[in-house]
């Protein structure tokens, strides 16, 4: 059998939480992320999570110093290193519930990605439920950069999909300073979405894609709370 450009998949930790299980594989020489059977991210490219963070920095204000981010999701750690990359940015908050990736990040082989943005003195992980820091929390941010599900339709458990609904939307607005940008990693593109923040009070409603190798580009959605 000709085994010629196949690649060599590992499961390298595989564990049980409270939003079920949780999976790091090694796919020849990638890292990628599944949860509960479903693909969530790896590490071959990195594109669309650099850029939720640059466009959430173009779109404040002009002079804004040392603007606040919340990273929703470590994930691969793409986000945060590129963050924490940019001398730009203050306080870098990173929401992640799953201590299984944040162990993958502190001790595991993510390390290589995240480990000098963890080291990062402005970097804080908080190891808590996005959605229950959002509405529950009393912090504002200039800027939420959200990427815990493949995209508002398309969530990894039930329980997140009320961070996409009215309620939702009105408490990432509660989160953030006037000016503030919202910004949603997603696998496709969404006008629904895009309805559903210009209803939730968001202005400069917009769309950025990041062209992928197959199917439709990945996009991140942004909205601006006003002034």
């Amino acid at each position: 059998m000709d085994i010629t450009g196949i690649e060599d998949v590992r499961t390298l930790d595989r564990r049980e939480g409270p939003y079920g299980e949780v999976v790091l594989r090694e796919r020849g020489e990638h890292f990628e992320i599944i949860a509960n059977g479903c693909f969530l991210m790896d590490t071959s490219d990195g594109r669309s999570e650099r850029l939720l963070i640059d466009v959430a920095l173009a779109a404040l204000p002009a002079g804004r110093d040392r603007p606040s981010v919340l990273i929703g999701g470590l994930g691969v750690g793409f986000s945060l290193a590129h963050a924490a990359a940019n001398p730009r940015w203050g306080r870098i908050t990173v929401v992640e519930r799953e201590q299984a990736v944040i162990d993958w990040h502190l001790e595991g082989p993510l390390a290589r990605i995240s480990g000098a943005a963890l080291a990062d003195p402005r970097t804080v992980i908080l190891p808590t439920d996005l959605v229950a820091h959002v509405r529950g929390s009393a912090s504002a941010y200039d800027a939420l950069c959200l990427d815990i599900d493949n995209g508002p339709g398309w969530t990894v458990t039930d329980d997140n999909g009320g961070l996409y609904t009215a309620r939702g939307l009105a408490a990432c607005m509660e989160r953030l300073k006037p000016g503030g940008i919202l910004a949603v990693w997603s696998a496709q593109p969404s006008e629904t979405f895009e309805e559903a923040l210009r209803n939730a009070g968001f202005t400069g409603v917009r769309t950025e894609e990041v062209p992928v190798a197959r199917g439709v580009p990945d996009v991140v959605h942004l909205g601006v709370r006003p002034a």
